[in-house]
């Protein structure tokens, strides 16, 4: 099953550490606040917790969707896609 995690979070440190644990549970980054990926129920799980423990009390908000691949397959993408440098010291509101 995919997984799309978005996210709003206006805190540098907090931001930068969504998209780490995104990357390393193997999400790619497709915006600037988006990361969508494979992965499995339990990899799912053990990201759910940490985006949690991350947020904690901060200001912002992740979103976690499971799209199965038949659903995947009715995306359509307008416009082209554009490369997202890794240097997560970018201020990106």
């Amino acid at each position: 099953m995919y997984t799309l995690v978005i996210y709003d979070i206006t805190d540098n440190d907090v931001r930068m550490k969504i998209a780490q644990v995104c990357k390393e549970a193997g999400l790619v980054r497709i915006q600037k606040s988006a990361f969508l990926g494979v992965i499995d129920s339990q990899t799912r799980k053990g990201l759910e917790i940490k985006l949690r423990n991350i947020l904690g009390s901060n200001k912002g908000n992740i979103q976690l969707f499971i799209i199965c691949e038949a659903d995947i397959s009715y995306r359509k993408i307008i416009g082209q896609t554009l490369e997202y440098e890794e240097d997560e010291n970018i201020v990106l509101l």
